[in-house]
């Protein structure tokens, strides 16, 4: 009985050579993986877009897939975002009616005075200084005529005594939320519209790629 409890079972067997030949490999398993580590690049720390402003509650400015994107990091606060918010109002505002001027132009509606005018851009490299001063001085006037409403949203310029803003179809808070949002979008289309006609004028002649001119936009008559 007593050999039977000293002698060893096969399976539980295991010889002492094994032993030190199974600790010598992890040591060395752990030294590669020591010497892989220290040629690794080091962690680097995640870069983050976090705004220190919450502008999800901007129109505009969130979507559910991006969020307030702003790679660049342009809009840091609320000022800035107000600052950044102005101009794109004041380029949509300008593209809106560049390119309404642009279609009522190149469809023959001309001012007084203006028939024998070019339209698209080459109306842009014939202005003329005597054409250019009225521009300019009308741009100067509402420059210095309009002016934004204290602790208003960015564009609101009824702090002026010309009429300017959305009148009585703003009835209610939605209301003017909804036009807000009309305006701003539809000022992107047209920066982007504008642009697309100058571009396909220059390739081709046909700024409106589908159509040659828009009778809808002549207001003036032919």
């Amino acid at each position: 009985k007593r050999r039977q409890l000293g002698r060893r079972h096969p399976l539980l067997h295991f010889p002492l050579q094994t032993t030190s030949t199974m600790k010598t490999a992890c040591l060395i398993a752990s030294s590669l993986i020591a010497s892989a580590s220290a040629f690794a690049p080091a962690p680097v720390a995640k870069s983050t877009t976090a705004l220190s402003a919450d502008f999800s509650g901007e129109i505009g400015a969130a979507n559910a897939e991006l969020g307030c994107w702003d790679p660049l990091n342009f809009c840091t606060d609320q000022a800035s975002f107000d600052k950044m918010r102005y101009a794109e109002l004041k380029h949509g505002r300008v593209a809106q009616l560049a390119a309404w001027g642009y279609a009522t132009t190149w469809s023959g509606a001309r001012f007084p005075g203006c028939e024998d005018f070019p339209a698209g851009h080459e109306a842009v490299l014939k202005i003329g200084t005597e054409n250019l001063i009225p521009v300019l001085v009308v741009a100067g006037a509402l420059e210095t005529l309009w002016k934004q409403k204290e602790g208003s949203f960015p564009g609101d310029f009824s702090a002026t005594s010309f009429p300017v803003g959305f009148g009585p179809f703003a009835k209610t808070e939605a209301d003017m939320i909804d036009l807000r949002t009309k305006e701003l979008n539809n000022g992107r289309a047209a920066m982007m519209g504008i642009l697309g006609m100058i571009v396909h004028e220059q390739i081709d002649g046909k700024p409106f790629i589908f159509f040659d001119k828009f009778e809808i936009y002549a207001p003036f008559g032919n």
